[in-house]
């Protein structure tokens, strides 16, 4: 099983070109590529800031092995949808026609808010998930006996809460961020944690940072995925931080970063390293272990500690 993006739609205001848009969703999902591809040209005749038909025009074309016209298309896609809810974006990465950058805000937001009312039943139950789990166990074997407990907890990209259960019973204060506000919802009826705030992790971190606040540890459990560089999130980590970081990434036997076809990062062992010296942070202990599986085979990973 495979956490993909669910399909998202925005209309194009325009009737016809909306009908004929799930039509030619409709041929691609039946395998009637080439009609599906003509269609979509069709559809964007009558609509050519149509986000969604230039998106689905780019998958197409990728199928038909049309690199050169499905670049084009998510170029067009990226530029109709500022915010980039498609991820037009990523595809491009994954085509090698743009550099690594960060992900589109927009489109992690959509992400989220979509997958919110199953995602821990799709982590825990479809993919094996046990990042809390991995990350709890290497700050236990950090911090050994009285020491496993902290004032204040900070879990970054917080989700529907599935970290937060887990270091609970071992904080007095536990605060939560996440740009979805499906997620954060889910989280609010767990009621684990004494604040949650909806936002994009590095303007929290600027702004925890101007407000002199401090925490004993810093989480961040599948999160990293969503970044490229890990350099700027653990340098404003840093600020924020009077005790230990802990958090898992995917990995991959190279010397940075790539994107894979899951548009996850996946971040080499080199490059985490790096990061954390270029932030000031020391390495306590780097541990390759899976925080997941897809279709069945574990997912190379990382679980990463430091302190300041």
């Amino acid at each position: 099983m495979l956490l993909q993006p669910l399909p998202i739609h925005l209309p194009s205001g325009n009737l016809i070109a909306d009908r004929r848009y799930a039509w030619a969703r409709d041929l691609e999902a039946k395998g009637d590529l080439a009609a599906a591809a003509d269609l979509l040209t069709q559809v964007l005749e009558l609509a050519p800031t149509y986000a969604s038909a230039w998106f689905a025009l780019g998958e197409v074309r990728e199928k038909l092995s049309d690199r050169g016209g499905a670049v084009v298309a998510f170029e067009k896609a990226r530029v109709a949808d500022p915010q980039d809810r498609h991820g037009a974006a990523l595809h491009l990465i994954r085509l090698g026609a743009a550099p690594t950058r960060a992900m589109p805000e927009g489109y992690v937001r959509a992400l989220f808010n979509g997958y919110a009312p199953a995602f821990d039943q799709a982590l825990t139950q479809g993919l094996g998930y046990r990042a809390p789990e991995l990350l709890l166990r290497a700050v236990q074997v950090a911090c050994p006996g009285e020491r496993m407990k902290f004032g204040s907890v900070l879990d970054l990209g917080c989700g529907t809460g599935l970290a937060g259960a887990a270091y609970r019973p071992f904080c007095d204060w536990l605060v939560g961020v996440d740009l979805s506000s499906a997620m954060l919802a889910q989280a609010r009826t767990k009621g684990l944690y004494d604040r949650l705030v909806e936002g994009e992790v590095l303007g929290f971190l600027s702004e925890e940072a101007g407000a002199k606040a401090h925490y004993h540890l810093v989480l961040a459990a599948d999160v990293f995925m969503y970044l490229d560089d890990l350099g700027p999130v653990l340098k404003a980590i840093t600020p924020v931080l009077s005790g230990v970081v802990a958090f898992s990434v995917e990995t991959y036997e190279g010397d940075g970063i790539i994107l894979r076809d899951t548009l996850r990062y996946a971040h080499s062992a080199a490059h985490v390293r790096a990061a954390l010296a270029a932030a000031e942070l020391d390495l306590v202990s780097l541990d390759s272990a899976a925080t997941r599986t897809e279709k069945g085979i574990a997912v190379p990973g990382l679980i990463v500690m430091a302190r300041c």
